[in-house]
């Protein structure tokens, strides 16, 4: 098929991805007094897509509450350090009140755990249900064979710091935040002036070497985080010690509670677009693509023309940055480094022999773009940034030491295997006007049988006039391109396919045939 005539196809294929995907990015007017935006599953960059697109609907068409509905056992700091940084900017502004809902329902989990709990301190209030329970903040990374293991100190510096301004901002018991983070916090219970109070071990130990005439009465003393541990709490202690500003078991209870009548809620839910863009940023869907992108393209410039392979080979590459970018991760440093490493291996293919420097550069300008539109950052500086890093340069090695492993199964079967039978050349070619090859079953029939036999051996060979490359053995010409080992050569002011016999030859260079076979002109150097 022609090419141009599958153009349309690749337009209508884009045509219906890309405004899909864009569509998750377009803002709607609401009309709801309060929204609930849903935060459930892990943590992950189109999570926080969706968290802060959904939000901005609601603030358009005049949303008074914000609801954020947590389920959640965590995911990615840097994902949800992206929501609350959102949620803190709406606070600061007060276009809306946010609240935070641990919601136990049928399909739930009934827990705000790691990111979760992150994020729930990052609201005005929370609001718990029964049997719910939030804490256990410490960061983590991945760790050897797939198991997560605690974060470095500076990244449990940096997210202790963000949890205690987070806590101390919307007014939230600080020292509990710190003991969801910090395994080095001990936390408290005491009964201080017959009021129930969460104190540090340092507060509780100050404040009974403070006492005067009896005063503050401190009675009740109980341990509710040792050192060495996590704070979680139930719905109920969290009540108590004042981090949850009430319990909410149903959506009516926590609209009655909040002063929200009926009628008034819109709930915000993932779409078709939100659900392609998980997928197509998921780490094993960008791998495949990856690979057949390279794949794809690398068979494509092994065959004349321009055809289906290379055009599907490009659109796997438009889907991995055309999905990144929706999530904001894709921006002119990440196109320029692809086109540049396209642009240097094109060079190495095209222009310079063998596969050298200029590839090598190539390939690595493609990874690091790979790499870069994975990631919000370019240079790591936390150690779950490094993590984060060390993934997604995982992703890139794996997926093009895998596509290169791929093409070199097609280099090796390609030609045995009927997938490829109409990329390869396989018919058997016997002769040419100036004979037929010597080396074959013909050739070696004139030479073992008189006139009249080889006229019966060869009587049964369709053969056409070509011209007679015999008559150049010998003659001496310039190469006309690149000899990799074929190429164009002229001679005698004509040019003419050839086939160099050893190293690659440059163009421009003087050359001799030296034998001719078949249709085949072998050249050297002079």
């Amino acid at each position: 098929m022609n090419p141009i005539r599958k153009i349309p196809v690749f337009v209508l294929f884009l045509c219906f991805l890309f405004p899909a995907l864009a569509a998750a990015e377009s803002p709607s007017g609401g009309g709801g007094k309060a929204w609930i935006i849903p935060i459930r599953g892990d943590i992950e960059p189109s999570l926080a897509t969706f968290v802060r697109r959904e939000a901005r609907k609601a603030l358009s068409g005049g949303a008074e509450y914000l609801i954020f509905e947590i389920d959640t056992f965590g995911g990615r700091v840097d994902s949800a350090l992206q929501i609350t940084s959102f949620i803190m900017s709406v606070n600061n502004t007060k276009t809306a009140k946010t609240v935070a809902w641990i919601n136990n329902g049928e399909d739930s989990m009934g827990v705000s755990w790691s990111a979760g709990a992150l994020i729930a301190f990052s609201c005005a209030e929370i609001y718990m249900a029964s049997g719910t329970s939030i804490g256990a903040a410490a960061p983590v990374t991945p760790g050897a064979g797939g198991t997560m293991e605690g974060a470095g100190e500076k990244t449990v510096a940096a997210v202790r710091s963000q949890m205690a301004a987070l806590a101390e901002g919307n007014g939230h018991p600080v020292d509990i935040a710190l003991a969801m983070v910090d395994y080095d916090e001990e936390l408290w219970e005491a009964t201080v002036d017959g009021k129930i109070r969460v104190l540090s071990k340092d507060e509780l130990d100050n404040m009974k070497k403070d006492v005067r005439d009896g005063k503050p009465k401190i009675e009740h003393e109980k341990s509710i985080c040792p050192k060495g541990k996590l704070l979680s709490l139930r719905a109920d202690d969290a009540v108590r010690y004042g981090l949850a500003a009430g319990r909410a078991d149903s959506q009516e209870a926590l609209l009655d509670a909040l002063g929200v009548k009926g009628g008034a809620v819109v709930e915000a839910s993932p779409d078709f677009a939100d659900s392609v863009i998980s997928f197509l940023t998921s780490g094993i869907v960008q791998t495949v693509l990856i690979i057949l992108g390279v794949v794809l393209i690398f068979i494509e410039l092994q065959t004349p023309g321009f055809g289906m392979l290379g055009m599907s080979g490009i659109i796997a590459f438009l889907i991995v940055f055309g999905s990144s970018f929706m999530l904001g991760r894709v921006g002119s440093l990440e196109i320029i480094l692809f086109l540049a490493g396209l642009g240097l291996l094109a060079v190495e293919i095209f222009v310079l022999p063998g596969f050298g420097v200029t590839g090598v550069v190539g390939f690595i300008l493609i990874g690091l773009s790979l790499i870069l539109s994975m990631q919000d950052f370019v240079i790591p500086r936390f150690d779950w940034e490094w993590a984060i890093l060390g993934r997604n340069a995982l992703v890139v090695f794996l997926s093009l030491l895998a596509a290169v492993t791929v093409i070199a199964i097609i280099a090796l079967l390609g030609p045995r295997t009927r997938l490829f039978d109409r990329l390869t050349l396989k018919a058997a070619i016997t002769g040419t006007a100036g004979g037929p090859d010597p080396d074959s079953a013909v050739g070696k029939a004139i030479g073992a049988t008189t006139a009249s036999d080889s006229e019966a051996a060869i009587s049964g060979v369709a053969a056409e006039d070509e011209e007679s490359f015999a008559s150049l053995v010998g003659k001496t010409g310039v190469s006309d391109s690149i000899l990799r080992p074929s190429g164009r050569a002229v001679f005698d002011g004509k040019i003419y396919d050839v086939v160099a016999d050893g190293a690659f030859i440059e163009p421009g260079i003087g050359i001799t045939v030296t034998r001719v076979r078949g249709n085949r002109i072998i050249v050297r150097r002079v």
